[in-house]
């Protein structure tokens, strides 16, 4: 009988080591998957455009910098940068603005017809605002301007906004606002000193998704934007010509437009992985 118990043991032990390591292998596989494309575009914008362009990969090669080079100095990227910096920030902060009490009135009010509505203007895509919102700037001569942009841009960043506070604002306890009533505040005092510091980690997720949705995106920028406004999203087709693609100072210019949005996510990770799990937990 023992040495039954001792072989049922050892059969246990190792399913459970054979579960653990198949765990591990595919979190290495989705791992090197998910890493890959970053690796080979860092790759691409250390080699030169005869290694990019060679038919076999080159995996050892003298990394060089030119590329880089040419996209801070000839490109003018720097003055693209803050472009898209300006429009993100402007775009996150006018959203945030509009996108809180919205989302405080429709979880108080449980206005699940406006939420619906909201969502539905999220899910649509992008071109069909598009063509109506080219048109009306081009009539207002604001083409090329940072009003059309973050106008444009808060398309995105304004649902997202108020969809992923509705959540933070329904976990907030009403009866923490009714006793800050009772002791004279009004529901715009309740507001902002009550509803606002519980939700800070909500808000502050929320404002990081929603600026590195505006960094990124590239559809509104690349109609409605022009030499006084162009984000670099857009500027990267300055790399794509008529003769040639230079892979390296594309692959230079996405590495450099990933890298502020990189930083600033493994800064700040900890509030978004906080805001987002305060946000999906009810209790």
């Amino acid at each position: 009988m023992t040495t039954l118990t001792a072989v049922g043991h050892r059969k246990t032990r190792l399913r459970r080591q054979v579960r653990t390591g198949l765990l591990y292998a595919a979190l290495v596989v989705v791992i090197v998957l998910l890493l890959f494309p970053f690796v080979w575009m860092i790759l691409t914008s250390l080699r030169t455009q005869v290694q990019n362009t060679s038919p076999v990969p080159v995996w050892i090669f003298k990394p060089t910098m030119g590329n880089y080079r040419s996209v801070l100095e000839q490109h003018h990227f720097i003055q693209y940068t803050w472009h898209s910096f300006v429009v993100a920030v402007l775009a996150t902060g006018i959203g945030l603005v509009i996108g809180l009490p919205a989302a405080y009135t429709i979880s108080r009010y449980k206005q699940r017809g406006l939420a619906f509505a909201i969502l539905a203007a999220r899910i649509t895509p992008y071109i069909t605002f598009l063509v109506p919102w080219f048109a009306a700037f081009r009539f207002l001569h604001m083409v090329d301007t940072y009003t059309a942009l973050v106008s444009t841009f808060l398309i995105v960043s304004l649902p997202l906004i108020i969809w992923l506070m509705i959540t933070f604002f329904d976990d907030v306890p009403g009866d923490l606002e009714e006793a800050a009533k009772v002791d004279g505040a009004g529901e715009a005092e309740a507001f902002f000193r009550i509803v606002i510091p519980l939700s800070a980690p909500g808000i502050v997720a929320a404002s990081i998704l929603a600026f590195i949705f505006s960094w990124n995106q590239f559809l509104f920028a690349l109609v409605l934007s022009g030499p006084h406004t162009q984000t670099v999203p857009v500027a990267v087709f300055n790399f794509i010509t008529y003769g040639e693609i230079n892979y390296g100072g594309l692959a230079a210019a996405a590495v450099l437009i990933t890298l502020p949005v990189v930083v600033l996510a493994l800064f700040i990770q900890r509030w978004i992985v906080q805001g987002l799990t305060m946000g999906a937990v009810k209790g």
